[in-house]
C-alpha cells in the first residue's frame, strides 16, 4: 500500500547508548525500505557512535532540547511519510506498519501512538500517568479534540504536516504544541494503540515528573493566549473590570450620598485599573484578527504542501 512513499524514521536522542541500537534494529525489521534518522542531541555518552555502527544516518543538534531536536528534523529530513519515535526502546517498532497504514487509508495527517500500558508501574509511573491525563483534558477541553494520550511520542506525519509546523517549544512540551497544531488547523488526525514498556537497563527517563509538567502546562497557557486572545484577554480585563468595580463601588456610594469623594486613592485606583481592564479588551481584540490572519498564514503554508507521492498507490 505505501511501497512508492518515501518513509523517514526521525529518532530524537539523549545519552541513548543501551537503548537505540536495538530500536533502529527492530524498525528496519518493520520497515526495511525507510530511511533511518538519529538526530543526536549533543549526547555524553556513545549514543551517536552506535546508532552509526547500526547503519543509521546521524544527525548533531546542538541546541539543547526535544523541541529543537523536532525543529531540525522536519527541516532537514525530506519525505512523504515520517514515523517520530524515541529512542529509549519504550514502543514497540512492530506498529509502525499499521499506524502508515491508517495514515494513508483515511488520508490522515497524524496517527499517534496510544499508549497501552503492561500494568508496571515502573514503566508508566502514576505521576506521570495523573499528569498525562490532566494536560490531555485540558487540551481536549480548551482545543475541542478528542486525544487519550496527548503526549506520546510515537507519531506518524503526512509531508505537509511536518513541512508547515512552526515548531516553537525548546523541550518536552513539544508534544503539547504539535497536537495543538494539529486541532487548530482541524487537521484528520487519529490514533493506534500500541504497547509501552520499560526502559533497557542502562538507559535513564530524561523527563522530570513536575518541572516537564509545569513546562508543558505553562506552554498550553501560552497556545491559549495565541490561538484564543479574543477569550483569554476578555477574561482578563473582566477580571480586571471586576476588581475596579470593587474599589469604585464604596466610592460612587459616597457621592451618590454625599455628593463628594472623600476616598480620592480609592477612585484613583478604581479609575487605573478599570483603564487596564479596557486595554485588555483592546489587546483582546487587536490580538484576535493577528491570530486570524496568522492561522490563514499557517493554513496556506499547509496547503503548499502536496501529501501524495507523485508515484501512485498500489
Amino acid at each position: 500500500m505505501y511501497s512508492n512513499k518515501k518513509i523517514a524514521v526521525v529518532i530524537p536522542c539523549y545519552n541513548e547508548a543501551a537503548a537505540i541500537g536495538k530500536v533502529i534494529t527492530d524498525f528496519r525489521m518493520h520497515l526495511p525500505d525507510a530511511d533511518i534518522y538519529v538526530f543526536d542531541n549533543n549526547s555524553t555518552d556513545f549514543t551517536a557512535e552506535v546508532a552509526a555502527r547500526e547503519g543509521a544516518i546521524v544527525r548533531h543538534v546542538g541546541y539543547r532540547g526535544k523541541g529543537n531536536v523536532v525543529r531540525r528534523m522536519f527541516a532537514d529530513v525530506n519525505a512523504d511519510i515520517y514515523v517520530m519515535v524515541d529512542g529509549d526502546d519504550t514502543y514497540e517498532a512492530a506498529a509502525a506498519p499499521a499506524m502508515i497504514k491508517r495514515l494513508l487509508a483515511d488520508h490522515l495527517d497524524m496517527v499517534v501512538g496510544t499508549r497501552v500500558e503492561n500494568g508496571d508501574e515502573k514503566t508508566y509511573r502514576p505521576g506521570h500517568r495523573f499528569g498525562n491525563k490532566m494536560l490531555t483534558g485540558a487540551v481536549s477541553k480548551i482545543f475541542k479534540g478528542s486525544f487519550k494520550d496527548m503526549l506520546s511520542g510515537y507519531r506518524v506525519f503526512s509531508r505537509r504536516y511536518a513541512k508547515s509546523f512552526p515548531c516553537q517549544s525548546h523541550g518536552f512540551e513539544i508534544e503539547t504544541e504539535l497536537t495543538i497544531h494539529a486541532l487548530e488547523l482541524r487537521m484528520r488526525i487519529g490514533e493506534v494503540p500500541t504497547a509501552y514498556g520499560e526502559r533497557p537497563e542502562g538507559s535513564l527517563s530524561k523527563l522530570s515528573t513536575y518541572k516537564d509538567g509545569i513546562k508543558i502546562l505553562k506552554t498550553i497557557i501560552q497556545l491559549y493566549a495565541y490561538e484564543r486572545p479574543l477569550l483569554f484577554y476578555s477574561l482578563v480585563a473582566a477580571f480586571f473590570a471586576f476588581i475596579s468595580l470593587m474599589i469604585g463601588a464604596p466610592v460612587v456610594a459616597d457621592f451618590v450620598e454625599m455628593g463628594i469623594v472623600p476616598k480620592l486613592p480609592s477612585a484613583i485606583a478604581a479609575a487605573s485599573v478599570m483603564v487596564m481592564a479596557m486595554l485588555c479588551l483592546g489587546c483582546a481584540i487587536i490580538s484576535h484578527l493577528i491570530t486570524v490572519c496568522r492561522r490563514e498564514a499557517k493554513y496556506l503554508s499547509y496547503l503548499s504542501y502536496n501529501c501524495e507521492s507523485k508515484g501512485s498507490e498500489k
